[in-house]
């Protein structure tokens, strides 16, 4: 779903979909289920623009080492006309075991886990081709590489994983836990980063300034819900004060209503960026004013009582991408109902 939803939104003009090792019946789907996905800039087929490189587990090993290449190759060349590619290389870790198949056909040194020691090398030298670059007719063009890491038994710490992340600098880790609660996507929050923060920094100021500092205190927010979840497993969220309370309300919020997402949603199946910072400003708002309200006295159950916090859960499929101002009404509608909180438990302070 992650790489369906990556495809049919990426800003490529190019989909280069590499099956690599995987089972017959996956690829089977990716071909039945791309031609149903409809291109939103056409409205025709996605797969008008999507090449699929099919290597099944079944096919010769040879052939299965070979077709992460076959696949950037292909990319390169439409590279080269000044097209935009994104290259879904699933997975390298079967490639990488097809690789140490031929490797111990070849009788040479094995190094970890059977893998043959120059496994780096190679990995390294697939990711290196990915960039952007002016072609010498002076044209744009760039490819994009995701390449799915299938770990046994969800051992990060398994070689092709710890290569894999040596070499790039974002990392998207699925959590089998956020899957099983039906939290799709189900990419871990605190597992995965990325490293292009500071590169795409300028970009996210144009659309709006106070992206890095609500992106900050996001984080953190998240990184504090996570120590004290530990803590209420122990001995019951009823142990914690109100502050510590907001916290775990605040995250469940940015969890259900801004880092979950509903690919079959007409509104949630895509976000724009000007609506993804708004939301978040809006979140974080509230947890700002709602700390305000604590510390003046008012209990926890006064704030949850006034139903903005299942409101804040559905902006995300109620406003429509193209009526983000409609998040100004929603904001009018918070600041009085926390206003008039505040003044009424800032009165009794007085008093």
């Amino acid at each position: 779903m992650t790489q369906h939803a990556v495809a049919k939104w990426c800003d490529a003009d190019v989909i280069v979909y590499i099956g690599c090792g995987e089972r017959g019946n996956e690829m089977t789907d990716v071909l039945s289920e791309f031609p149903a996905l409809l291109d939103p800039r056409t409205g025709r087929s996605l797969m008008e623009r999507t090449l699929l490189i099919a290597n099944t587990s079944n096919m010769p090993v040879a052939a299965r080492e070979i077709s992460i290449y076959t696949g950037v190759t292909l990319a390169e060349y439409f590279r080269d006309m000044g097209y935009h590619v994104a290259v879904m290389a699933d997975s390298t870790s079967r490639w990488a075991e097809a690789l140490r198949e031929l490797s111990g056909r070849m009788e040479e040194m094995p190094a970890e886990e059977g893998f043959p020691a120059y496994l780096p090398s190679r990995l390294a030298e697939f990711y290196e081709r990915a960039g952007r670059v002016i072609t010498h007719s002076g044209c744009e063009g760039s490819v994009s590489v995701i390449g799915a890491v299938s770990p046994p038994g969800g051992d990060f710490s398994e070689p092709v994983t710890q290569h894999t992340k040596r070499f790039i600098r974002c990392f998207w880790a699925l959590d089998r836990d956020l899957a099983n609660a039906r939290h799709y996507p189900a990419i871990s929050w605190i597992d995965s980063y990325s490293e292009y923060a500071d590169e795409v920094k300028p970009w996210w100021e144009k659309v709006n300034p106070r992206w890095p500092e609500v992106r900050r205190q996001c984080f953190e927010l998240l990184k504090r819900e996570q120590r004290l979840s530990e803590i209420v497993r122990l001995i019951g969220p009823d142990a914690l004060p109100d502050d510590q309370k907001l916290i775990l309300v605040t995250a469940e919020i940015i969890k259900d209503g801004f880092l979950q997402q509903n690919s079959f949603d007409e509104v949630d199946m895509y976000c724009v960026p000007e609506k993804q910072v708004r939301l978040l400003e809006l979140i974080m708002e509230f947890h700002e004013r709602s700390k305000i309200c604590i510390k003046l006295g008012a209990p926890l159950s006064k704030i949850t009582g006034t139903g903005l916090k299942g409101e804040l859960s559905r902006l995300k499929s109620a406003i429509p991408n193209d009526a983000i101002t409609e998040l100004e009404s929603f904001e009018i509608k918070m600041r009085a109902s926390l206003d008039a909180l505040e003044r009424g438990y800032r009165t009794r302070k007085i008093l």
